[in-house]
């Protein structure tokens, strides 16, 4: 009990970090969207270019985060050896990229087609190469049971990097108007991207910093046949990683290379990022729960056949995550004021986005029998299969039809691989899922929906106050069904009566 206890507050610190983390991210696309017109396709170059920082990230890291812990809990092996090849591994893997990364600037961002700006491609080289490297760290402080220090690191990290967006996004240009001498000296009005990846550069620094005490303490020795076993191991997450990221992240990659106008593909890029920002709530929904399933499932795996607890939790996920959908549509009125008025036209995609979410979100639930009967492989072909859905539909249909395109092709990427999961989960892990409640489920909340979108209220308060309406519908739908009230800790007193 006491071990199920650790593992609940641990995975509670670990989750809680990366919600608020991503939260605190989130309230810079307001800042973002407002400094960066939609014409100037500036905020199209920043989303292009972290599209590309996650996909390298995964090459980096190798899946040397999983393997160290492989390794580190084997038996018979030193965890401060593991933890030493892992890091000579990532760290010299971080820094053959950064010198030749260095060496071949200019062609690589030629390449990129930031030609006029190779110091942007030379900024995010040095953030990724720091961020790689760090990971091996922060999977130690998980190793060693320190929560604590490893949220502490995420968050203060991410308020340092708000704060001095804040400083030269936002103060900067009113010192520039208003106290020119102040700031003139080293504040360039018109360079707001280029703050911004070097605002990253200064954070992922000051976070590498933290990890001074990790780094020494033990010898760095590389062990050939630790290292082999070890790099063999991780490969095949390496590449698990590779597709996952390029199911997420591939639509953003190659927007701009769509379009016979770059400066076109990089307005309707820079709309797309920002209005998809707003359907993240599901994302962070997701991730929630994720930490929280991952650790119950293989823990009830291990006292026995559990199939209709995970059924269940399917059920329940579903639930909230539609519950999530609804609060977002239903207020978008009020959520809309999260990006600038100026790229509002993109506000069309969020449901399109959102579905997306709840299919991937689905499919993580499904994944769980390959995991079980110890067959992975399956979800590399799963993934490799939606990546090229998710590609062939962005190169066809994105020159046509815009970033509307991109935002079906996920769901469509993401549709096919939870249905081929379903169908061979069925016959290898049978679990009888509650398809008619799901379905009744997904029918009422697409008939809400329908209703918020088609019946026409004027008056704004009007429209949030029937919305509302058609929210508490949902839910007492919900509480009749699946959640009734004597099951509430004190509610149920009230139910008794």
């Amino acid at each position: 009990m006491a071990g199920l206890k650790s593992l609940a507050k641990d995975t509670a610190i670990y989750g809680m970090s990366s919600i608020i983390g991503k939260f605190l991210n989130y309230l810079l696309v307001p800042l973002h969207t407002a400094v960066l017109p939609v014409a100037s396709g500036e905020y199209g170059v920043v989303s292009n270019m972290y599209a590309f920082t996650a996909l390298v990230l995964i090459l980096l890291t190798f899946g040397m985060e999983t393997g160290f812990f492989r390794f580190a809990n084997k038996s018979g092996e030193d965890p401060k050896k593991v933890y030493a090849n892992a890091l000579i591994y990532v760290g010299g893997l971080s820094l053959i990229f950064l010198v030749l990364c260095f060496s071949f600037l200019h062609p690589l961002s030629n390449l990129l087609d930031y030609n006029d700006h190779p110091e942007y491609v030379g900024m995010i080289v040095i953030v990724v190469a720091l961020d790689s490297f760090s990971s091996i760290p922060f999977a130690y402080l998980r190793y060693k049971k320190r929560p604590i220090k490893f949220a502490s690191i995420k968050i203060l990290s991410i308020i340092l990097n708000i704060s001095l967006n804040l400083f030269f996004l936002l103060i900067c240009p009113w010192l520039v108007k208003h106290y020119p001498g102040s700031v003139s000296w080293f504040y360039d009005p018109h360079y707001m991207v280029g703050y911004i990846f070097g605002i990253n550069v200064v954070t992922s620094l000051i976070q590498f910093f933290f990890f001074i005490p990790e780094l020494h303490g033990f010898s760095y020795k590389i062990d050939k046949k630790l290292m082999k076993q070890m790099i063999s191991y991780s490969f095949p997450i390496l590449v698990l990683g590779l597709v996952g990221v390029l199911n997420q992240s591939i639509d953003k990659m190659i927007y701009p290379f769509l379009f016979t106008d770059r400066q076109e593909g990089l307005v309707q890029l820079g709309i797309y990022s920002a209005t998809s920002k707003i359907a993240m709530v599901m994302a962070m929904f997701t991730q929630a729960f994720r930490y929280a399933y991952e650790p119950f499932v293989f823990g009830k795996n291990s006292e026995g056949d559990n199939r209709g607890m995970y059924a269940s939790a399917m059920k329940y996920f579903l639930i909230f995550s539609l519950l999530a959908f609804l609060v977002v549509m239903l207020y978008l009125d009020i959520l809309r004021h999260l990006v600038n008025s100026q790229y509002w036209e993109g506000l069309s995609v969020v449901a399109i986005v959102m579905g997306a979410e709840i299919l991937k979100g689905i499919y993580f639930n499904l994944s769980f029998w390959y995991k079980l009967i110890d067959e992975t492989k399956w979800g590399a072909y799963f993934s490799i299969v939606g990546c090229a859905v998710i590609m062939l539909m962005n190169i066809m249909l994105v020159p046509k039809y815009g970033y509307v395109a991109s935002a079906w092709a996920s769901v469509a990427g993401y549709g096919v691989i939870t249905i081929l999961s379903y169908w061979l989960g069925q016959k290898k892990y049978p679990i009888k899922y509650d398809i008619k409640g799901i379905g009744k489920y997904m029918l009422l909340a697409a008939l809400l929906y329908v209703a918020s979108s088609f019946i026409p209220v004027h008056n704004f308060y009007l429209r949030i106050l029937f919305h509302t309406v058609l929210l508490v519908v949902f839910l007492a739908y919900v509480t009749k069904s699946d959640l009734p009230l004597k099951q509430i800790p004190i509610l149920n007193r009230f139910a008794r009566k």
